[in-house]
């Protein structure tokens, strides 16, 4: 390979959360441990994004700027060139983040009451962006195969017909399961919103993360009667991460849409931008590294096949649902017989091993793991080793 995917810098002095818990079980700075949690990447910052950032603090001024027509063409190119989506510059409108602009979607498209349909279990801030904003969850589950997520089809379009159904939030790809929605299934979505008058809103931050053999479709590429009822959330962070820097696009191809969004953003951050920094590194990314991820998507694959080998050999009983998008492996882990909180206190206590909680996912998720596998592959093959030593202590 070309890039480094075996280095890890260790973040326990740097506000990261998710490195922080850590301590608080008694994993140590000089522990060769890394968690496994928060979506972000345990692999150093691709090169090109280093020295594009050094360029810019050697040359510039770090002022007030806006996000400028050649950063706005590559984030276009890039669509182009990967999604084979025809965007446009002047659909983006800037976000610091995909939670921050699904939160202002339902505040500026639905009133306090209405019903948001969400695809479940699913990201946790959309049951945020739901509630904290006094909307109503129409809970539309999603139908567990065994190891593998399909929609309800009869039962979206039984929710969408409920008279406040004002909007979808669409998790494509879906975290935390892993599925890469076909052409096929968003077109249903699509025409069961467009029937029922439901906007969508769809959060794409994972768009880039596309296992081999299944392709992404970005939503508002299917029809132009798509395009104009939605939002389309994108953002570099989870590609190359670098969520720190919350640069983070909204594309509202329908200008309506995009004056009122813009109107309604506008009362809480009067004069909206991202970071000048943000902005660089973004441009850098989309113009310099596609190798990069080529080259970290073929990590991710590699270390799915290692764990889905392991516990095809060692624990049967747990199942490994297929990652066709993301780096979340979703593991199915009641066949285990141990009661999920106890899993919990095994994993951190014993096994030192510190994953995100199926539970937080909803109640759905409870007795599930997601595994961030955007690391080295030793760390891999060590936590696993861990694992069977604890879990065959308490197996039933």
């Amino acid at each position: 390979m070309r890039y480094d995917f075996e280095t890890v810098h260790k973040r326990f002095k740097t506000g990261s959360m998710k490195w922080n818990e850590m301590k608080e079980y008694g994993v140590k700075d000089t522990d060769d441990i890394i968690p496994f949690s928060v979506a972000d990447m345990e692999f150093v910052t691709p090169p090109e994004i280093v020295e594009a950032l050094k360029n810019e603090l050697d040359t510039s001024i770090m002022g007030y700027e806006n996000p400028t027509p050649e950063y706005l063409a590559s984030v276009c190119k890039w669509l182009k060139a990967r999604r084979n989506w025809n965007a446009k510059p002047e659909w983006i409108l800037p976000s610091h983040g995909i939670v921050d602009a699904f939160f202002e979607a339902v505040r500026t498209f639905t009133d306090e009451g209405d019903g948001v349909m969400l695809m479940t279990p699913v990201y946790y801030p959309m049951y945020m962006a739901v509630n904290a904003n006094r909307r109503v969850l129409v809970d539309n589950r999603l139908i567990n195969t065994g190891t593998r997520y399909e929609i309800d089809f009869d039962d979206m379009e039984r929710k969408a017909a409920y008279p406040n159904t004002k909007m979808l939030i669409l998790c494509s790809p879906h975290n935390p399961t892993g599925r890469v929605w076909t052409k096929d299934e968003l077109t249903r979505i699509g025409e069961i919103c467009l029937k029922h008058d439901v906007l969508v809103v769809s959060d794409e931050i994972h768009f880039d993360l596309i296992m081999p053999g299944h392709v992404h479709t970005v939503y508002a590429s299917i029809s132009e009667e798509f395009e104009q009822n939605c939002l389309v959330l994108t953002a570099p962070s989870k590609t190359f991460n670098i969520a720190g820097l919350q640069t983070s696009n909204v594309f509202i191809p329908n200008a309506e849409l995009r004056a009122k969004f813009l109107d309604s953003l506008k009362l809480s951050n009067p004069n909206p931008k991202c970071n000048i920094l943000g902005y660089v590194v973004a441009k850098a990314a989309y113009d310099s590294c596609g190798q990069w991820l080529d080259e970290c998507l073929s990590v991710i694959d590699s270390n799915k096949k290692i764990i889905a080998g392991f516990m095809a050999e060692n624990f049967p009983s747990v199942k490994v649902h297929e990652l066709e998008g993301t780096y979340l492996l979703w593991l199915d882990m009641r066949g285990l017989g141990i009661d999920f909180r106890e899993l919990e206190r095994i994993n951190h206590e014993e096994a030192r091993l510190f994953f995100d909680e199926g539970y937080i996912f909803g109640e759905q998720g409870e007795g599930f793991e997601r595994w961030n596998i955007a690391c080295p592959t030793r760390y891999i093959t060590e936590a696993l080793e861990r694992m069977r030593e604890a879990y065959s202590r308490h197996m039933k």
